[in-house]
């Protein structure tokens, strides 16, 4: 697995009103908290997570243009997170769960092509927001260069009983593409090894 680098994590313990509208927070929570990572894709995985371990809600969440490797600033990366709750304590205990998460879910390598291939067993409530589904269902996140996810899309969609919730069509922010894909645990991830096998399949012989 691909690492993912926390660069930078700051709390607002009740930060302006203005701020927190503009950001899209609900009313009576202006406890926030901020990271910024060299990982996009697992950071909203991450962050998903942070909803079910903790009463808060992802107001804002952006991948940065053209991806880590370009990079504004040391600490910018390629995607920036926000959760916001009712109290600091509650922000504090999201932002944990979303870092723990971190340590787990990530980018693998075949063939020197990144992908991501992962199924998220009961999505919390922003990747719910995100596909469409309800709070709980199974999802496989599917994430790959621009030929080689969209053939690897195929791929997954062929080989599991899922439907297609959200298609990031190429190129994304970060120049990657894929999707999201609603089944039973088990169908994800039958969906997420037909991912797997495709990318690394489209990356060993790019050229038929």
């Amino acid at each position: 697995m691909i690492a993912v680098n926390v660069l930078a994590v700051r709390y607002l313990a009740n930060a302006s009103p203005a701020l927190c509208r503009q950001l899209g927070a609900p009313e009576g929570y202006p406890s926030l908290a901020m990271l910024t990572t060299d990982s996009d894709d697992p950071t909203y995985i991450a962050l998903d997570e942070a909803t079910k371990a903790a009463d808060v809600q992802v107001i804002y969440g952006r991948s940065f243009y053209a991806g880590a490797g370009s990079a504004s600033t040391p600490n910018a990366g390629e995607v920036i997170g926000i959760l916001a709750a009712q109290t600091p304590g509650a922000v504090r205990s999201g932002m944990e769960a979303a870092l723990a998460e971190l340590q787990r879910v990530g980018f693998e390598e075949t063939h020197k092509v990144p992908y991501l291939a992962h199924t998220v067993s009961s999505v919390g409530t922003f990747l719910a927001k995100e596909a469409g589904v309800p709070v709980g269902s199974a999802l496989a996140y599917l994430i790959a260069p621009p030929l080689e996810g969209m053939y690897a899309m195929d791929a997954a969609m062929k080989a599991a009983d899922v439907k297609l919730c959200k298609l990031y069509a190429p190129p994304s922010e970060t120049n990657f593409g894929g999707g999201l894909l609603r089944g039973t645990q088990s169908a994800c991830d039958a969906a997420c090894g037909a991912f797997a096998a495709a990318v690394a399949e489209a990356a060993e012989r790019p050229v038929e």
